[in-house]
């Protein structure tokens, strides 16, 4: 049986309200609401609410929403719809509206750099709110810091219905944002050991499961099997899908996999490819176990890490 994975950027509590898009009028009707928030972000961060003080409380992260009149002036603005929970002093139903800031505007907002927080590393532990409009805000910026230019005939391009679509000036070809279909794998042999990696770039001892992304008219099964041959030089079968998650670094969606080696290929050697991975090792859970104050694992925002902490059998930083 399967083991649903809990994964933190799979949540959402937020009604993207996609009808409102087409509404020439939207930002004057949101400006309007008093109820309307804005998620401000400057170069891919956000700002996050005071952690509480009480003794031995837990401090998780929190977006700070803005009310309209805190916020001068964006570059960029996005619709990202109404929220479906309360949370704090905003009710559900909620409008949000992503703000990109230049420099100005985010001093004007936050002088304090160390205020701003990129959420890659530490947005564990966000409400499913706050996930999904993280997830959606950063994935949408980056698109459209990417396609300021016609894929057609690099003539410029504007913003359009509600920030939810690029159009050419000169030829009118409509670009919409994108996602990059992306595979991640935990490999586990007939001793029950899994399969970990490590980039060239990384520190000593990072490790994690292998990914790639899905190649054009392939399916997630036939990736999923011609990454790892590419990355580890072996077979494998029983592919068993286990979940999804938003990866918006810069917009993908990764979808993990647990595989098993194929016996019918026989006594397998493992062999790192040289280009993305530059070495591989089998681990027992007792290797990890006794090694993990020296490993560097993922983090617990990815879904490596829960695929990992899956097979292990709890949180391997619970040990």
């Amino acid at each position: 049986m399967t083991v649903p994975l809990n994964l933190p950027l799979a949540q959402s509590a937020v009604d993207r309200d996609y009808l409102q898009r087409d509404d020439p009028d939207l930002f004057d009707h949101l400006w309007e609401n008093p109820q309307t928030r804005v998620l401000a972000m400057f170069e891919g961060e956000v700002l996050l609410k005071e952690a509480p003080q009480s003794e031995g409380e837990v401090a998780l992260p929190e977006l700070r929403l803005l009310p309209i009149d805190a916020v001068p002036s964006a570059q960029l603005r996005v619709y990202l719809g109404k929220t479906t929970v309360a949370q704090g002093d905003e009710p559900a139903g909620t409008p949000v509206v992503l703000a990109v800031l230049g420099q100005n505007s985010a001093n004007q907002v936050e002088a304090d750099s160390a205020n701003w927080h990129g959420l890659r590393k530490t947005g564990a532990g966000l409400s499913a709110r706050d996930a999904g409009l993280y997830a959606q805000a950063l994935a949408i910026a980056n698109f459209h810091q990417n396609h300021t230019f016609c894929p057609r005939c690099g003539m410029p391009t504007t913003v359009a219905q509600g920030g939810w679509k690029r159009t050419c000036y000169s030829d009118g070809t409509d670009i919409f944002p994108r996602t990059d279909p992306a595979i991640i794998v935990s490999v586990i042999d007939d001793q029950d050991r899994i399969l970990l990696g490590s980039q060239g770039v990384w520190e000593e001892n990072r490790w994690s499961i292998l990914a790639g992304f899905v190649e054009p008219g392939e399916s997630l099964t036939a990736a999923v099997i011609r990454e790892i041959y590419e990355e580890a030089g072996v077979h494998i079968h029983e592919v068993e899908y286990l979940g999804s998650q938003a990866w918006p670094f810069p917009y993908s969606l990764m979808m993990g996999f647990t595989a098993k080696l194929d016996p019918v290929a026989g006594q397998q050697q493992i062999v790192p490819d040289g280009m993305e991975i530059e070495k591989l090792r089998w681990f027992t859970r007792e290797e990890i176990a006794a090694e993990r104050a020296h490993l560097i694992l993922p983090g617990k925002l990815t879904i490596a890490r829960h695929i990992i902490d899956r097979w292990f059998g709890g949180d391997i930083d619970g040990i």
